[in-house]
């Protein structure tokens, strides 16, 4: 998990939002970033992630006649 930019929140929440601060202290995190349209969504798959992905997770299991699927299609 990210650090919590503290000071780049305040700013965005009172400057950008006009909130009081005792309403943006009464927000929790989750609130404030939902008023700042950050819905914490995870970032899009890039090549690295894909590639590490793959990596973790082969299509085919190392050694396995079969193909990895645990049928035998001799049949």
């Amino acid at each position: 998990m990210r650090a919590f930019d503290w000071p780049a929140m305040m700013r965005a929440g009172m400057l950008g939002l006009g909130l009081k601060p005792a309403e943006f202290w009464a927000l929790t995190p989750a609130e404030l970033r939902l008023m700042l349209g950050q819905t914490g969504a995870a970032e899009p798959l890039n090549r690295a992630g894909l590639d590490a992905l793959l990596a973790a997770y082969p299509d085919h299991a190392k050694g396995c006649e079969n193909g990895g699927s645990g049928r035998d299609r001799s049949t």
